[in-house]
C-alpha cells in the first residue's frame, strides 16, 4: 500500500502526530510518502482565503501523489480542505481517493453534540472548519451551535506554552458546549491534557484522518 500525504504546514508535531496514527491503523507494510508546499498555507493565511495559484499548487501535489502510484492521498489541511473538495469528482476518475484528515472528525462532533466548539490559531483554519460541520450536519438533518476559540497569538509557540493556552481556551470555551474540536491536526498532543482539564469530548483530526485512510484502502480491497 502506497500512501501520499500531502502537507500545507510542516510542523514536526503534525507531521508525528499523523504518521504515528497512520501506523497504528495500516501496519507495518504500508508506504508513506509525503508531498510538501508550506507556501500555500501561508497564502491562505496571507488573503484569508485559498487563492487561485495556491489551490492549483495544492492540486498539483495532488496529481503528483497520483502519477507517483498512491493508493490514497490523505490532505492534511483543514484550510484547503474545500480545494480538496472541488477535485473529488477527478479522484472517483482515477480511482485514487483523495481524503480530508478533518471530514470524519467533524462528522463525529455533529455526532457527539449540538454545541461545538471549535479551537484553532488561525483564522484562515477555523473558518474553514466551520464551514465543514455545518455542512455535514446539515448532511445529518441535524442542528449545531459553532462557538469560536480562536487562540490568537498562539501559532509557532513551543509546545508548553501552546498546550497552557490550549487548557485556558478549552475551560473557557467548556460551560457552553458539549464538544471540543481541534481545527488543526498539530493540536492532537493536547487532546488529553483539554480533556482532563474540561471534562468534555475532545476530538482532534490524525485519528480520524487515518481512520479514514483505513476505510478508503478497504473500498479498494487493499486492507
Amino acid at each position: 500500500m502506497r500512501i501520499g500525504i500531502v502537507y500545507t504546514s510542516t510542523t514536526p508535531e503534525l507531521i508525528e502526530l499523523v504518521e504515528k496514527e497512520l501506523r497504528v491503523v495500516t501496519g507495518p507494510e504500508a508506504k508513506y510518502v509525503s508531498y510538501q508546499d508550506p507556501s500555500i498555507l501561508q497564502e491562505a493565511r496571507d488573503n484569508g482565503y485559498v487563492p487561485a495559484g495556491a489551490a492549483a499548487r495544492l492540486v498539483s501535489l495532488f496529481c503528483k501523489a497520483i502519477s507517483d502510484g498512491a493508493d490514497v492521498v490523505l490532505n492534511c489541511c483543514s484550510s484547503v480542505g474545500e480545494v480538496a473538495d472541488s477535485v473529488q469528482n477527478f479522484a472517483a476518475f482515477t480511482g485514487v481517493p483523495i481524503v480530508r484528515i478533518d471530514e470524519l472528525m467533524c462528522r463525529q462532533a455533529v455526532l457527539s453534540g449540538k454545541r461545538i466548539g471549535v479551537m484553532a490559531t488561525l483564522s484562515s483554519t477555523l473558518e474553514p472548519t466551520k464551514g465543514t460541520i455545518l455542512r455535514v450536519a446539515r448532511e445529518a438533518g441535524k442542528r449545531v451551535e459553532l462557538f469560536d476559540g480562536l487562540l490568537e497569538g498562539a501559532f509557532g509557540l513551543d509546545q508548553d506554552r501552546f498546550r497552557a493556552l490550549m487548557i485556558a481556551k478549552g475551560l473557557e470555551l467548556a460551560p457552553s458546549v458539549d464538544v471540543l474540536l481541534f481545527a488543526q491536526g498539530s493540536m492532537a498532543y493536547c487532546e488529553d491534557a483539554v480533556r482532563e482539564a474540561t471534562g468534555k469530548t475532545v476530538l482532534s483530526s490524525p485519528r480520524f484522518g487515518a481512520l479514514a485512510v483505513l476505510e478508503a484502502l478497504k473500498l479498494k480491497g487493499l486492507s
